[in-house]
């Protein structure tokens, strides 16, 4: 007598929603990317992925349990059902640990906002007001989030701030060069997170007594809760200015020496060199 041995529904039914489970997470992030997508339809989408996910995952482990008892086939479906659900899930566990870690904020400045204007507020009529940070939470967050000084003039320190920039991978939207009178340098430039989430970052180099200032604002477009990216980014971009102006100065020690005044032989003046 033949013996039929049967196919887990429950197995079945796992991987073709972590199949579906699949595009859904994907797809919406590269739709918004490219601003196919708002905002608020993406996380819809998102949401409903993650809820195709929770259910993928729920019913492999429910296959994976019948399996165990019954002996019928389906071994490899529930595993990849589980599998797929819990990397789409990854990205959900990610930003929630974000979430959990970092307070509701998505605009950062290390110095008055006044002056590190962002070029996208004419069109924020419908943007949510920014969520701020007072300054002791700041610091306690983001520590190196803070006003950086260098012994250099402003236009050496702007070339190095902008070729950082540059090395980032941000849009630079809006730039100009220190100018006289203490006229400071601006760049405003705009970062697209993987997600697909707009956020513009504001370096301003000023000259100071001691050489040149290092401010930085940065902030999330459209956003509720900018997961610590922007307190985040500052502190990054500050500590690698640190390395980057450290590393020119011990290659330049004496970029900032004074002129060494010699006697001229000729008519017995003193010349500057």
């Amino acid at each position: 007598m033949r013996i039929l041995i049967r196919t887990s529904k429950w197995a079945v039914l796992a991987r073709r929603l972590g199949s579906l489970a699949v595009p859904l997470t994907i797809v919406p992030v590269l739709m918004h990317r490219e601003r196919y997508l708002d905002s608020g339809l993406f996380l819809v989408v998102a949401l409903f992925a993650g809820l195709i996910a929770v259910l993928a995952v729920l019913a492999a482990l429910i296959a994976l349990v019948r399996l165990w008892h019954t002996g019928d086939q389906g071994w490899g479906r529930a595993l990849s059902g589980l599998f797929l659900g819990l990397i789409c899930l990854a990205p959900f566990a990610y930003y929630g640990g974000q979430a959990l870690r970092y307070p509701i904020v998505t605009d950062i400045a290390t110095a008055p906002r006044s002056g590190l204007p962002l070029i996208f507020e004419p069109d924020t009529a419908n943007m949510p007001p920014p969520r701020l940070l007072t300054a002791q939470e700041q610091q306690r967050f983001f520590p190196n989030a803070t006003t950086r000084t260098y012994p250099l003039d402003a236009l050496q320190l702007f070339a190095i701030v902008e070729h950082l920039v540059q090395a980032q991978g941000w849009d630079i939207r809006q730039r100009r060069e220190p100018g006289l009178g203490d006229e400071p340098g601006r760049l405003n430039a705009r970062i697209v997170t993987l997600a697909g989430w707009r956020e513009e970052a504001v370096l301003r180099v000023a000259p100071v007594a001691s050489g040149s200032a290092v401010d930085m604002r940065s902030a999330s477009i459209g956003a509720l809760h900018d997961l610590g990216s922007n307190g985040q980014r500052i502190s990054d971009f500050m500590i690698a200015l640190d390395a980057e102006v450290t590393a020119f100065l011990r290659d330049n020690p004496n970029i900032n020496a004074p002129a060494i005044e010699e006697p001229d032989e000729s008519d017995g003046t003193v010349g500057v060199e």
